[in-house]
């Protein structure tokens, strides 16, 4: 028996030229507001992917520290709260993958929301996270 075949690499995407995407809350985020619905802004990002000879696939990735109360919230540095992310309106959960079409992305959009019963406190806040897109 012989085997044989070729391999070949999938075409180059990148996310804003490799910038970082920041979404800006802004500094009136009010501590009792915080309900996953008030302060939701849009996640502004940008797909260049070089066409292959061959279809590929498309796939997006959201990584980061998610909090122990809502799977596609991302921890934040303050106790008690999260950023939780959508892909056209459904919640991108940490760590799962969406097949995308890259001439037509999804929208992507996070909002703070805090730990159900939590009491929030006063400050800035942060969190981050890794958006990937790869071909399979």
């Amino acid at each position: 028996m012989q085997f044989r075949g070729g391999l070949i690499a999938p075409p180059p995407c990148t996310i804003n030229a490799g910038a970082k995407i920041d979404v800006d809350f802004g500094s009136r985020v009010g501590i009792k507001k915080v309900d996953g619905v008030n302060y939701r802004q849009a996640i502004d990002y940008h797909l260049d992917c070089e066409p292959g000879a061959r279809p590929w696939e498309l796939r997006l990735t959201l990584k980061g520290n998610g909090t122990a109360f809502d799977g596609a919230a991302l921890q934040s540095n303050k106790a008690d709260l999260g950023i939780r992310v959508y892909q056209n309106d459904e919640p991108f959960v940490i760590y799962s993958s969406i097949s995308i079409d890259p001439s037509s992305p999804p929208r992507l959009e996070a909002v703070p929301v805090s730990r159900p019963g939590a009491t929030l406190t006063e400050g800035a806040f942060f969190a981050t996270a890794t958006l990937l897109a790869e071909f399979f």
